[in-house]
């Protein structure tokens, strides 16, 4: 699976490479295409007292700001060029489609930033995602009525909850994510991605199905939440393949540090079985910053590690007799 931007200015090559990288068709982003279909710029589309022009400026009156106003959903905007050119090109194709969207918490947090009071900020924020979560849950239904899909809300912003003087509670920051998951899980799968080092008592307790991380060493740490997390039917996204600095140039170094992730956190109690049987392989990031070519070969090295945790999984089943 992919986590969703890429660097294409071609809405055509973008989704042909999307419809063929990945077991799990992953609708994308194109920031570099327009800067309106950044991840904040294209969650802010439709709001009260916020402009986003072409390029992806972005204008906001903060007292204009009204939790109570409605989101309208302009799918014909350019912040949603790639959705709607992958749902127009998208065919017949068979299985299920993911797609990403910025959470509330991080939306809220880049509000504040805009000076919108913290309150309003991230009452504005959980408006805003819940709005334009259910009209492209609606968009994809229609336009792909017979494939299921993956809906994986990106917080980025859940890295500091824990830190001194971040902007919510976690309680509160936890109760603005379930509420956004809600939208979803009737009719999606639903999931987060950090890709930053997370709590992850806060990730499982906000009571996502798809948990989209980094395959760093750090998780070992959280060994007892993954455990639990896989044992209640949870599924892990592991971003295996670095996307921040230097690019691997083969699978030899992501499936050594995978394999060594896996073996430490089967030494402090998680199931080798569970561990390979619910796990998708993904890029620990969006590709939006790299040049087309190194975001094909990262693809391609994710689609071979996903080929041998595939191997592993059905290798353990047979052993188990499942």
């Amino acid at each position: 699976m992919a986590i969703g931007s890429l660097p294409h200015r071609s809405l055509t090559d973008a989704v042909a490479l999307s419809l063929t990288a990945t077991d799990i068709v992953t609708i994308p982003t194109l920031p570099r295409r327009s800067p309106a279909e950044s991840m904040i710029a294209q969650a802010l589309v439709g709001l009260s007292g916020v402009t986003v022009g072409q390029y992806g400026a972005i204008a906001v009156d903060a007292t204009r700001i009204d939790p109570h106003s409605p989101v309208r959903t302009d799918l014909d905007h350019d912040a949603f060029g790639g959705f709607r050119s992958f749902l127009a090109n998208a065919g017949e194709f068979a299985g299920p489609v993911k797609w990403q969207f910025v959470g509330p918490i991080t939306l809220g947090l880049a509000l504040q930033r805009a000076g919108v009071r913290s309150e309003a900020a991230f009452d504005v924020a959980m408006l805003a995602v819940r709005a334009h979560t259910t009209k492209l849950l609606e968009a994809v239904a229609q336009a792909l009525p017979h494939n299921e899909q993956i809906v994986v809300l990106d917080e980025p912003g859940l890295g500091a909850l824990l830190e001194p003087g971040f902007s919510v509670a976690p309680d509160v920051a936890m109760d603005l994510l379930s509420g956004a998951l809600a939208i979803i899980e009737p009719v999606a799968v639903a999931g987060v991605h950090c890709c930053s080092d997370a709590d992850w008592s806060s990730l499982v307790s906000s009571g996502p199905t798809l948990l989209s991380v980094p395959a760093r060493m750090a998780l070992v740490e959280s060994a007892g939440y993954i455990q639990r997390f896989l044992e209640t039917g949870g599924w892990i996204a592991w971003g295996a393949v670095a996307t921040d600095g230097p690019v691997p140039m083969s699978a030899e170094r992501p499936w050594k540090r995978l394999c060594e992730l896996w073996c430490q956190l089967v030494q402090r109690g998680c199931s080798p079985a569970l561990l390979r049987q619910q796990s998708l392989i993904t890029p620990e990031c969006g590709l939006g910053l790299h040049n087309s070519a190194v975001a094909e070969r990262v693809l391609r090295i994710n689609a071979e590690l996903s080929a041998r945790v595939r191997d592993q999984a059905a290798a353990t089943r047979f052993s188990f007799g499942a």
